[in-house]
């Protein structure tokens, strides 16, 4: 029941994605392009998203459980670290460049142009990097004292 749902979840939120043009990555690099053929109809995309997930999450949480997990999964976390702050910086650089966001990219791959098959091997890309660094600054915290010094 629970992949049921999350496909058919993925599924409209990928139908939204396209109807809502960002899937287009004229569209974005338009929207991102303030002093020349600026675009601001995302910014009422993104206005609407925020709304509703806003109601939603209100809606949600007072239910107390989820209806098929055990409990909420939400971030505790409030700090910024410099993972956090240098992800960003890279996704909003990735964005700016490609117009592909990730959630406009997965629908865009159904095209079966090469542009969304170039951004995505780059996302790939950085995700493995992003896990080789992870694991690097791990094996570093557990044997502190096997730097050469």
């Amino acid at each position: 029941m629970r992949s049921l749902s999350a496909f058919l979840i993925g599924l409209l939120f990928g139908l939204g994605i396209l109807l809502a043009g960002m899937a287009n990555p004229a569209k974005v690099l338009n929207f991102f392009d303030i002093a020349g053929t600026w675009d601001p109809s995302l910014a009422f995309v993104m206005g609407g998203a925020l709304m509703v997930t806003a109601i939603g999450y209100r809606l949600v949480f007072r239910t107390g459980q989820p209806l098929l997990a055990p409990r909420f999964l939400v971030p505790t976390r409030k700090d910024l670290d410099l993972r956090l702050i240098g992800g960003a910086a890279v996704f909003g650089i990735g964005w700016g460049l490609s117009g592909f966001c990730p959630g406009g990219l997965v629908p865009a791959l159904g095209t079966g142009e090469t542009a969304p098959l170039i951004a995505f091997a780059a996302v790939v890309a950085g995700m493995l990097a992003a896990r080789l660094i992870g694991m690097l600054q791990a094996r570093q915290k557990l044997a502190p004292d096997a730097r050469p010094s």
